[in-house]
Protein backbone atom coordinates (compact mmCIF):
# COMPACT_ATOMS: atom_id res chain seq x y z
CA UNK A 1 0.00 0.00 0.00
CA UNK A 2 1.27 2.95 -0.88
CA UNK A 3 1.12 6.40 1.07
CA UNK A 4 0.51 10.14 -0.18
CA UNK A 5 3.00 12.44 0.83
CA UNK A 6 1.10 15.96 2.23
CA UNK A 7 2.36 17.64 -1.24
CA UNK A 8 0.27 14.83 -2.97
CA UNK A 9 -2.64 14.38 -1.24
CA UNK A 10 -3.13 18.62 -2.07
CA UNK A 11 -2.56 18.21 -5.37
CA UNK A 12 -5.12 15.32 -5.61
CA UNK A 13 -7.93 17.88 -3.95
CA UNK A 14 -6.82 20.80 -6.00
CA UNK A 15 -7.40 18.40 -9.29
CA UNK A 16 -10.38 16.99 -7.83
CA UNK A 17 -11.81 20.86 -7.49
CA UNK A 18 -10.95 21.70 -10.97
CA UNK A 19 -12.99 18.62 -12.58
CA UNK A 20 -15.79 19.02 -15.04
CA UNK A 21 -17.89 17.68 -12.48
CA UNK A 22 -16.34 20.52 -9.48
CA UNK A 23 -17.31 23.18 -11.72
CA UNK A 24 -20.63 21.94 -13.00
CA UNK A 25 -23.48 24.50 -13.44
CA UNK A 26 -27.33 24.67 -12.82
CA UNK A 27 -29.45 21.83 -14.64
CA UNK A 28 -32.20 22.68 -16.95
CA UNK A 29 -34.98 20.24 -16.96
CA UNK A 30 -36.87 20.14 -20.22
CA UNK A 31 -40.55 18.28 -20.19
CA UNK A 32 -42.72 18.09 -23.50
CA UNK A 33 -46.48 18.79 -22.32
CA UNK A 34 -48.53 16.59 -24.72
CA UNK A 35 -46.50 16.83 -27.54
CA UNK A 36 -48.63 14.56 -30.10
CA UNK A 37 -51.47 18.07 -29.89
CA UNK A 38 -48.52 20.35 -30.84
CA UNK A 39 -48.94 22.89 -33.83
CA UNK A 40 -46.04 21.56 -35.87
CA UNK A 41 -43.27 19.13 -34.25
CA UNK A 42 -42.72 17.28 -38.10
CA UNK A 43 -45.32 14.87 -39.07
CA UNK A 44 -43.60 11.48 -38.90
CA UNK A 45 -42.88 9.80 -35.25
CA UNK A 46 -39.04 10.07 -36.68
CA UNK A 47 -39.56 13.91 -37.24
CA UNK A 48 -41.17 14.80 -34.24
CA UNK A 49 -38.68 12.65 -31.86
CA UNK A 50 -35.53 14.90 -33.53
CA UNK A 51 -37.39 17.95 -33.27
CA UNK A 52 -38.41 17.23 -29.48
CA UNK A 53 -34.52 16.09 -29.06
CA UNK A 54 -32.83 18.69 -30.72
CA UNK A 55 -35.06 21.65 -29.15
CA UNK A 56 -34.85 19.70 -25.45
CA UNK A 57 -31.10 19.59 -25.93
CA UNK A 58 -30.22 23.34 -27.20
CA UNK A 59 -32.29 24.60 -23.99
CA UNK A 60 -30.17 22.22 -22.10
CA UNK A 61 -27.16 23.34 -23.18
CA UNK A 62 -28.18 27.52 -22.84
CA UNK A 63 -28.58 26.93 -19.04
CA UNK A 64 -26.08 24.77 -18.06
CA UNK A 65 -23.15 27.30 -18.11
CA UNK A 66 -25.40 30.10 -17.01
CA UNK A 67 -27.26 29.27 -14.10
CA UNK A 68 -25.58 28.94 -10.87
CA UNK A 69 -24.34 25.44 -9.66
CA UNK A 70 -27.29 24.19 -7.52
CA UNK A 71 -29.72 26.20 -9.67
CA UNK A 72 -32.67 23.90 -11.39
CA UNK A 73 -34.68 25.39 -14.25
CA UNK A 74 -37.78 23.17 -15.14
CA UNK A 75 -39.16 23.97 -18.28
CA UNK A 76 -42.47 22.82 -20.20
CA UNK A 77 -43.10 22.92 -23.12
CA UNK A 78 -47.02 23.35 -23.93
CA UNK A 79 -47.08 24.10 -27.86
CA UNK A 80 -44.72 24.23 -31.26
CA UNK A 81 -44.77 25.44 -34.27
CA UNK A 82 -41.53 24.82 -36.14
CA UNK A 83 -41.03 27.98 -39.15
CA UNK A 84 -42.54 27.53 -42.71
CA UNK A 85 -44.46 24.39 -43.91
CA UNK A 86 -44.39 21.13 -44.95
CA UNK A 87 -44.37 19.98 -48.61
CA UNK A 88 -44.60 16.62 -49.42
CA UNK A 89 -43.03 15.69 -52.41
CA UNK A 90 -42.03 12.63 -54.19
CA UNK A 91 -38.63 12.81 -53.49
CA UNK A 92 -39.30 13.47 -49.25
CA UNK A 93 -40.62 16.09 -47.23
CA UNK A 94 -39.80 19.75 -47.49
CA UNK A 95 -40.21 22.35 -45.27
CA UNK A 96 -41.13 25.20 -46.95
CA UNK A 97 -40.15 28.73 -45.65
CA UNK A 98 -42.47 32.28 -47.44
CA UNK A 99 -42.14 34.84 -44.41
CA UNK A 100 -46.18 34.95 -44.09
CA UNK A 101 -48.10 33.44 -41.57
CA UNK A 102 -45.75 30.37 -40.98
CA UNK A 103 -43.13 31.97 -38.46
CA UNK A 104 -41.95 30.16 -36.14
CA UNK A 105 -43.73 29.57 -32.33
CA UNK A 106 -43.12 28.07 -28.91
CA UNK A 107 -45.12 28.44 -25.82
CA UNK A 108 -43.75 27.53 -22.15
CA UNK A 109 -43.61 27.94 -18.77
CA UNK A 110 -40.50 27.53 -16.66
CA UNK A 111 -39.72 27.83 -12.98
CA UNK A 112 -36.02 28.74 -11.28
CA UNK A 113 -34.83 27.27 -8.33
CA UNK A 114 -32.08 26.92 -5.78
CA UNK A 115 -32.48 23.85 -3.59
CA UNK A 116 -36.66 24.12 -2.99
CA UNK A 117 -36.69 28.03 -3.05
CA UNK A 118 -38.67 29.46 -6.25
CA UNK A 119 -36.36 32.55 -7.73
CA UNK A 120 -38.11 33.62 -10.67
CA UNK A 121 -40.97 31.64 -12.72
CA UNK A 122 -43.21 32.61 -15.21
CA UNK A 123 -44.78 31.91 -18.81
CA UNK A 124 -43.82 32.90 -22.24
CA UNK A 125 -45.26 32.63 -25.86
CA UNK A 126 -42.24 33.16 -28.01
CA UNK A 127 -42.87 34.14 -31.76
CA UNK A 128 -41.14 35.45 -34.43
CA UNK A 129 -42.98 37.28 -37.19
CA UNK A 130 -39.56 38.82 -39.23
CA UNK A 131 -37.72 34.83 -38.89
CA UNK A 132 -36.60 35.47 -42.21
CA UNK A 133 -35.38 38.94 -42.22
CA UNK A 134 -32.95 40.66 -39.62
CA UNK A 135 -29.31 39.75 -38.76
CA UNK A 136 -28.15 36.33 -39.52
CA UNK A 137 -26.95 33.82 -36.64
CA UNK A 138 -25.21 31.12 -36.21
CA UNK A 139 -28.21 29.49 -34.73
CA UNK A 140 -29.82 30.00 -38.23
CA UNK A 141 -27.28 27.82 -40.02
CA UNK A 142 -28.30 25.28 -37.83
CA UNK A 143 -31.00 22.27 -38.04
CA UNK A 144 -34.38 24.27 -36.21
CA UNK A 145 -32.21 27.59 -36.44
CA UNK A 146 -35.21 30.03 -36.40
CA UNK A 147 -36.23 28.40 -33.02
CA UNK A 148 -33.19 27.86 -31.46
CA UNK A 149 -32.85 31.79 -32.02
CA UNK A 150 -35.90 32.67 -30.69
CA UNK A 151 -35.24 30.02 -27.70
CA UNK A 152 -31.73 32.38 -27.31
CA UNK A 153 -33.51 35.89 -27.56
CA UNK A 154 -35.70 34.58 -24.78
CA UNK A 155 -32.89 32.98 -22.45
CA UNK A 156 -30.89 36.33 -22.77
CA UNK A 157 -33.87 38.37 -21.76
CA UNK A 158 -35.43 36.49 -19.27
CA UNK A 159 -32.03 35.12 -17.76
CA UNK A 160 -29.50 37.33 -18.69
CA UNK A 161 -26.13 36.61 -21.66
CA UNK A 162 -23.41 34.38 -20.70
Amino acid sequence: MKLHSPLSTLLLALAALASPAALAAGAVKVNFVQPEKFADIGYGSLDRERTLRALGDYLKSLGGPRLADGHTLDVEITNIDLAGETRFTPKGDLRVMRGRADWPRIDLSYTLRAGETVLKSGQAKLADMAYLSGRRTSELQTEFGHEKRMLKNWFDETFGKP
